[in-house]
């Protein structure tokens, strides 16, 4: 990464060579970090006054990180060569979860729109599609990691993946619904069990 100053036109400092290309840059923190995307799908963060090394890189499970943007200090939203939009806490490093997705096309840029409701992508597929994301920035991301047993990352929104155009959409719905008011009935009959006793 190259800091330039444009005042005196000149270049001040590079940063130290990283191993894959670094491919869109956003400020967070309140401008005390940099978080720099990569073409490894490696988020490389930089403090604001040490550009020269990274203080710290964290492994998103993308094939690369072409465009991010800021959606508050903490949280960024990343779109990558397999088409996903993911929402990203940056210290504590996480992925929250994906946003949306353009099916098997690259994500090309994404922006903000100025009351902070919508984040607007577009993508090799030629249009431009709309997402949801003023409840992301209430996430609370706890410090401690917990352990979870190979579980996929649950969608941010019910239009993420498929929406409409997934035929069995609705089919896995009720069966989680279902799945939620068996266990539901099983608590309950427990309870009955113990209060009889």
């Amino acid at each position: 990464m190259g800091v330039f100053n444009i005042k005196r036109r000149r270049l001040e400092l590079l940063s130290e060579y990283q191993s894959g290309d670094l491919t869109s840059v956003a400020i967070m923190k309140r401008g005390k970090k940099v978080s720099c995307g990569s073409s490894e799908g490696t988020i490389y963060l930089f403090n604001w006054n040490g550009f020269g090394a990274t203080s710290d890189r964290f492994a998103v499970k993308a094939e690369s990180i072409d465009c991010m943007i800021p959606i508050n200090d903490n949280i960024v939203c990343t779109g990558s060569m397999d088409g996903i939009i993911r929402a990203v806490n940056i210290l504590p490093n996480r992925v929250i979860g994906p946003v949306g997705q353009h099916p098997g096309e690259p994500i090309e840029q994404l922006a903000k729109l100025r009351d902070g409701r919508f984040l607007a992508s577009c993508a090799h597929d030629q249009k431009v599609k709309f997402w949801d994301v003023l409840n992301i920035g209430s996430v609370i991301v706890d410090v401690y990691r917990k352990r979870k047993k190979n579980r996929q990352l649950q969608a941010l929104s019910k239009k993420a993946f498929g929406g409409a155009d997934d035929l069995f959409t609705d089919l896995q719905e009720d069966q989680a619904e279902a799945k939620e008011k068996e266990d539901e009935d099983e608590e309950e009959s427990d309870s009955d069990d113990s209060d009889s006793d």
